[in-house]
């Protein structure tokens, strides 16, 4: 089956499912860990394995939260669910309507759209209007309804759950390793090569300018080790992310700038897709362009011996 739909009415499922049901923002190895048990237990069993996922987020929609959060683009965030072996995710659009909708009347569209039979979920979860859903809610439906529910301990490191809060203070940190820990993969930055000011190619290091979503995190200001995707390859990569305090920079517009090595040519209107492997340096204002040069050459050699190390 392998496919993706919004709505629970394109299910039209053949069998009885095993559903989980979250943000899973980022999908992290916490993530990971859960839905692979859940869909191995599925299939072994005969069951559909479901997630069920929302965007925009519950708190943009309920709590007006602030931009520039998002770990991973729905598309990615989909792409990354179907690859752990699901046999369906259902994005859904999150609206006032549906956080209007009553717990116990989600589990009936759940029984009747879905076919549920197990649901898997965190210590922590809830579903329906205020989070009246809770896991001792679901356990007592269940128990009426005929449905069981699983619920899965966090995973930790370090001592403590993996979440993408967590993940995203990580980024606020510049710490982009541990956050490729958490995530499983390093955090990836996509986007489209747009026009800059060309600061980069008057120092001899072209640089192309990442337009971004406004509404993903993105690194602490600082200079990372980044491998770039590009319609024509791979290509290890050096990318600023700040305002450019060198320079006059009167609107003080964050940019996300990657200087690719080894690579010439024209990429602007291409998409390209930075992934961070480590962080060189903070953002640093220089007195003049030829001690910024010479910085560029030593983050350079820095990103090539990082990368051999790999």
């Amino acid at each position: 089956m392998r496919r993706l739909v919004t709505a629970l009415e394109e299910l039209q499922l053949d069998r009885p499912a095993c559903i989980a049901i979250g943000s899973f923002d980022g999908v992290h190895v916490g993530h990971q860990a859960i839905l692979r048990e859940m869909t191995e237990h599925a299939h072994a069993t005969g069951q559909a394995a479901i997630v069920i996922t929302f965007y925009p987020h519950p708190s943009v929609v309920l709590r007006g939260r602030r931009p520039s959060f998002y770990l991973s683009t729905p598309e990615d965030r989909s792409e990354q669910l179907l690859a752990l072996g699901m046999d369906a995710v259902v994005n859904h659009p999150f609206n006032q309507e549906v956080a209007s909708i009553r717990a116990a009347d989600f589990v009936t569209r759940l029984l009747e759209l879905a076919r549920l039979r197990e649901l898997w979920c965190g210590e922590d979860f809830s579903l329906g209007h205020k989070r009246e859903g809770t896991v001792t809610f679901l356990q007592a439906e269940g128990a009426r309804r005929g449905f069981t529910v699983h619920v899965t301990a966090p995973q930790l490191m370090d001592g403590e759950p993996v979440s993408s809060t967590r993940i995203r203070q990580t980024l606020r940190d510049g710490a982009v390793d541990q956050a490729a820990r958490f995530l499983g993969r390093p955090f990836s930055l996509p986007g489209v090569v747009v026009d800059g000011d060309k600061r980069g190619r008057g120092l001899g290091y072209p640089t192309a300018n990442l337009a971004v979503g406004e509404e993903l995190a993105i690194p602490a200001n600082g200079v990372y080790v980044c491998r770039a995707h590009i319609p024509s390859g791979l290509y290890a990569a050096v990318t600023s992310i700040g305002v450019r305090p060198t320079f006059e920079n009167q609107e003080n517009k964050l940019t996300v700038e990657a200087f690719l090595l080894d690579f010439s040519g024209d990429l602007y209107g291409q998409p390209m897709r930075l992934d961070f492997i480590d962080r060189l340096r903070p953002e640093l204002k220089f007195s003049g362009s030829e001690p910024l040069r010479a910085q560029i050459e030593q983050d350079i050699e820095a990103a090539r011996y990082i990368l051999r190390r790999l």
